[in-house]
């Protein structure tokens, strides 16, 4: 144990990660404060809220571990910085993912400070599964090297795409004890330390501000319907109509009655209310070879190549069940705060809003929000011009996006 980290918050969200990570401090021999952190108040109609049963278990595992338990209410400032960004970036027709944007403003930011100067801890411990180049208990810590964020060893539960916003100074102070374990060794440890309750509770896999709702009727409450057509991009024909583009995502299936196919969502026109609809899940329409995003955000520091270079070879993520996909990123001469993304294959529905995560083998660089996608393999079938783009030309490439 480290001489400088005695006493360690560690964040219970009343899982059975949580828990068994207090275990682990605890038989390290830190001093442990469970803490609690209520972000919404998301009561549906029959009075249900799961944050409730969340601190119930929470509740559970801090005193099955002789701990204290602490909770905090952190439900204002989830709603500015976090609830409603996202409903704006809904009615922009963009899709932006709440886990990201939640872990870089309130548990790492707000949660991490408030734990930080008003409990007194030296350390924060959270049940992700990831890992630091300082250790699972920051054993190995030297700020003056500044620390990485890496790849967990379950790479099936790997967390790091969530984590990818996280700021250096945070980093600096928090603790992965799970990073180094596979699931199955959690659950069987939950078991061992007599918390079964835990280990056989069902994950969470919904967005807590949504519960058990729908997602349209949720949304329905905070943006007005705007409705607006389909329009078939092979033929600029309408096919139907919808109630708004906050309720749609590029690569969704739209269920357009009396059609001799399926559609799906190719892109998004928030200024007219139009979606353009492809025939077919894997219409050329639907993929792309190029993208822009930024600002970009380096956890540890800016890829030395990238930095010195303009452009950096690494491998890109965007959703949790992809694969890492090869990727060349061109950052332009002209100080623009974003990064061209040349993906080495094509990608399917790559969506505005959401964030592409870069790896530089086991490390997580960084991440940068996606602004916009270069053409389509269906433009690029439909415009000879752009068939003789050489795609190694940063200088060229860049009207493409």
């Amino acid at each position: 144990m480290s001489s400088l980290i005695r006493r360690v918050a560690c964040g219970m969200s009343g899982g059975v990660d949580s828990a068994v990570s207090a275990f682990l401090l605890k038989q390290k021999g830190y001093e442990v404060l469970g803490v609690f952190m209520k972000n919404w108040d998301g009561r549906d109609e029959t009075g249900f809220c799961s944050a409730d049963e969340d601190r119930e278990y929470a509740q559970y595992a801090c005193s099955h571990l002789d701990i204290p338990f602490i909770e905090v209410n952190f439900e204002k400032d989830y709603w500015h910085n976090v609830f409603c960004e996202l409903i704006e970036e809904y009615e922009n027709g963009l899709t932006p993912n709440p886990d990201v944007l939640c872990n870089k403003h309130i548990k790492f930011n707000k949660f991490f400070n408030y734990v930080r100067e008003e409990l007194g801890a030296d350390a924060l411990a959270t049940g992700h599964y990831a890992q630091s180049s300082a250790g699972p208990y920051l054993e190995n810590l030297d700020t003056s090297k500044g620390v990485k964020l890496l790849k967990a060893a379950d790479t099936l539960k790997d967390q790091t795409l969530f984590l990818s916003q996280i700021s250096q100074k945070s980093l600096q102070r928090t603790m992965f004890p799970l990073g180094g374990l596979l699931k199955t060794q959690v659950k069987q440890m939950a078991v061992s330390a007599g918390m079964e309750k835990l280990a056989q509770k069902k994950e969470s896999m919904g967005i807590c501000f949504i519960g058990k709702r729908k997602f349209q009727s949720f949304l329905e409450e905070y943006i007005e319907p705007r409705p607006g057509e389909f329009i078939d991009i092979e033929t600029g024909k309408v096919v139907g109509s919808h109630k708004g583009v906050q309720f749609w995502t590029v690569g969704q299936r739209c269920h357009l009655g009396g059609m001799p196919h399926a559609y799906y969502v190719a892109s998004i026109c928030p200024e007219t209310q139009q979606i353009l609809v492809a025939p077919g899940s894997d219409h050329p329409a639907l993929y792309t070879d190029l993208f822009k995003a930024g600002p970009p955000h380096w956890i540890h520091s800016e890829p030395a190549l990238l930095q010195a270079m303009h452009k950096q070879e690494c491998d890109y993520l965007i959703q949790k069940m992809d694969s890492l996909t090869r990727c060349t990123l061109w950052k332009p001469f002209n100080g623009l705060e974003e990064l061209e993304v040349h993906c080495s294959r094509t990608a399917r529905a790559i969506t505005p809003g959401q964030y592409a995560v870069f790896y530089l083998g086991d490390e997580c660089l960084g991440s940068a929000k996606i602004l916009s996608t270069g053409p389509s393999m269906f433009d690029l079938d439909n415009d000879p011009k752009d068939n003789d783009l050489d795609p190694d030309s940063h200088e060229i490439v860049e009207s493409r996006v």
